[in-house]
């Protein structure tokens, strides 16, 4: 009996354990958030290397035009049929002149990168007269190619990099506009046989008086206008055509003029002087007393007193030098005891500048006097 029950006992604890043993335990909340599951990456595929740029980067690409009706007109260029003869390829980022057509005769290409001129484009282009390379980067110009344009009349070529005149010039050349570039150096014979030409300018390079020689300008004998203003200069230049009216030698170094400069200048009209060292001392009292004179710029100077002048003179600038003192008297260029009704025999300056010195008002009665013409009178 007692083994039964004993047998009993140990059955009801083996049922109850299974019991515990076969119940699912509670589920606890996890504490961490599970991390992400990330792919492994894939290696993208190598791209090829792109190619070095032909030309460089700092140049835009050229600008072509439509298709022209004449079939000689380059793409970068345009051929209008109101003006055939006229071929206008400026702002068109162009680097090399194309092949001008035979009829062109004027032919425009400023505005552009163009860094050398050479004859080729010239072969068929006889018959052009204006030629305008302005602001280029133009450091040469070949000499044979002013032997394909022999009829040439204009030619622009400021703003650019060109450290000479130009050679072979044509002697048809009426107009030469060199102005901005660093000229340093007009070798002798550059302007031989151009007596046509008109206009020179030579503004704004480096020209120094080692770089010009005496006899530089004298085949100009039909010069009328010369431009040397901007340069380095200390002497005023030699060998200058009498045929001159406008002489341009503003901001230069030149601290004297000789005394017998100007003989011999008939036609001179306009001398321009300002920005220099000019002082009493290297300026002649009667240097200007030019006839044809009409006007005369000596601001930004150094002169202490008025120089004598021409009873024809109508404009004098003498603004910003250390002027102290204006005597009419002495200035005159006519007696002051001629008949004050008669304005057609006194002096006929109309316009004089004084301002910048060391005056004041009131300006003195036998100024007033003297040029009774006075329109205008700053001081």
């Amino acid at each position: 009996m007692k083994a039964g029950t004993g047998l009993f006992s140990a059955l009801a604890l083996f049922l109850l354990l299974g019991a515990v043993l076969t119940q699912t335990p509670e589920q606890k909340k996890p504490t961490r958030r599970p991390g992400i599951t990330r792919r492994p990456s894939v290696p993208k595929p190598t791209e090829p290397a792109l190619p070095e740029p032909q030309e460089p980067t700092d140049f835009p690409p050229v600008i072509l035009g439509p298709p022209s009706m004449y079939i000689d007109c380059p793409r970068e260029c345009s051929c209008s049929p109101s003006y055939p003869n006229a071929l206008n390829c400026e702002n068109r980022n162009i680097r090399n002149i194309p092949v001008i057509p035979p009829q062109t005769q004027y032919l425009y290409l400023q505005n552009n990168y163009i860094s050398e001129v050479t004859a080729e484009p010239f072969i068929n282009a006889t018959e052009i007269r204006w030629v305008n390379l302005a602001n280029n980067r133009i450091h040469r110009i070949n000499k044979n190619v002013f032997e394909k344009v022999p009829a040439l009349l204009y030619l622009y070529v400021q703003r650019n990099n060109l450290k000479e005149v130009p050679a072979g010039l044509p002697a048809s050349l009426e107009q030469l506009r060199l102005g901005r570039n660093r000229i340093s150096k007009i070798p002798a014979g550059s302007f031989s046989h151009m007596g046509n030409l008109t206009l020179l300018d030579l503004y704004h390079n480096q020209l120094s008086d080692s770089g010009m020689g005496k006899n530089t300008f004298k085949d100009l004998k039909g010069l009328v206008q010369l431009n040397l203003a901007h340069n380095i200069l200390k002497k005023m230049p030699t060998g200058v055509p009498s045929s001159l009216v406008q002489l341009f030698l503003d901001k230069n170094r030149i601290d004297d003029v000789p005394k017998d400069y100007f003989d011999g200048f008939t036609h001179l009209a306009f001398v321009r002087l300002n920005y220099n060292q000019l002082s009493d001392k290297g300026l002649p009292k009667t240097v200007f007393n030019i006839t044809s004179l009409l006007d005369l710029q000596l601001s930004h100077n150094q002169l202490a007193s008025v120089p004598l002048f021409n009873g024809h003179l109508e404009h004098l600038h003498l603004d910003h030098n250390s002027i102290e003192s204006i005597n009419g008297t002495q200035i005159c260029p006519h007696s002051l005891e001629a008949d004050p009704n008669d304005h057609s025999m006194g002096p006929r300056l109309r316009y004089l500048r004084l301002d910048g010195n060391h005056l004041s008002p009131p300006i003195p009665l036998d100024v007033i006097m003297c040029f009774r013409h006075l329109h205008s009178i700053v001081i």
